[in-house]
């Protein structure tokens, strides 16, 4: 994986974020602006306001290259950025941020306690399932505000995203690991039960500003197939770059070593 690259998108993702019109007329009222207001609270608590760090037990020692420490600590700084947004988003709403919810903290448990490749798995279905929430808030609610933060989130996590697929491209690669139909079809199922986690807590948010649930879980589906299609796709380009490189590379090493094609070894 060009770690460099992702280190660049990072950078440049953090420039031209215009922010919301937070003193727009409010356009939400009632039952609408209580249950949007809560769910508010909730993603506030979990989308960068929690340990905006990998927490798993053995970290370090997938950190231990700087360059990927760099693009993870990019990677958090945007979750702190949604923070932020969903903050500011939660004072135009008139409700106050909450310090602890039973699912974030379940979530973190596990996250700690399971281990690096647990943590970054969940993460990637975490940012898959949020991706649609934002993109169900965008399309439903009729707020500009609220509108705008979701412009700036749903750019981020789409970013988020293809850095997972290209992570998980280049361990593949290194893990011989081709992402059958065992592997999507556990995918899938992860990706459903993280969404039906979030539907839990956010469905009243949702129905109240005119989403319905087989549009949630249609999304959901929808957008893990997205993922692996293109994680396959990504994987098979790698291997066909690694193999063409191949020959180039023996070159460059035999010249190295005072090898060339004329003389043998």
């Amino acid at each position: 994986m060009n770690l460099h690259r992702w280190i660049k998108h990072f950078e440049k993702n953090g420039s031209h974020r215009p922010e919301p019109d937070w003193n727009a007329p409010l356009a939400l009222s009632g039952r609408t602006l209580k249950k949007l207001r809560q769910s508010i609270q909730q993603f506030q608590l979990g989308d960068g306001g929690g340990p905006a760090s990998l927490i798993a037990w053995n970290r370090d020692e997938y950190l231990s290259e700087p360059a990927l420490k760099q693009v993870i600590d990019l990677w958090f700084k945007e979750e702190r950025e949604h923070s932020r947004l969903l903050g500011d988003m939660l004072k135009r709403l008139g409700g106050e941020e909450i310090k602890s919810h039973w699912s974030f903290e379940l979530f973190c448990g596990m996250r700690k306690y399971l281990g690096i490749q647990f943590e970054l798995a969940a993460l990637l279905g975490t940012e898959i399932v949020s991706h649609v929430y934002y993109k169900m808030l965008r399309k439903h609610g009729g707020d500009p505000a609220l509108r705008g933060m979701c412009d700036l989130i749903i750019r981020d996590e789409t970013g988020h995203i293809a850095f997972h697929r290209s992570r998980l491209a280049a361990e593949g690669i290194r893990n011989g690991c081709r992402y059958g139909w065992f592997w999507a079809l556990r995918f899938r199922l992860r990706g459903v039960m993280a969404g039906t986690v979030l539907w839990v807590n956010h469905r009243g948010a949702l129905l109240a500003l005119g989403a319905t649930d087989a549009e949630f879980y249609r999304w959901i589906w929808r957008d893990a197939n997205l993922f692996i299609h293109a994680l396959r796709r990504q994987s098979l380009a790698m291997r066909h770059r690694l193999e063409h490189d191949a020959p180039a590379r023996a070159r460059r090493t035999a010249m190295t070593c005072g090898i060339t094609p004329e003389r043998g070894i």
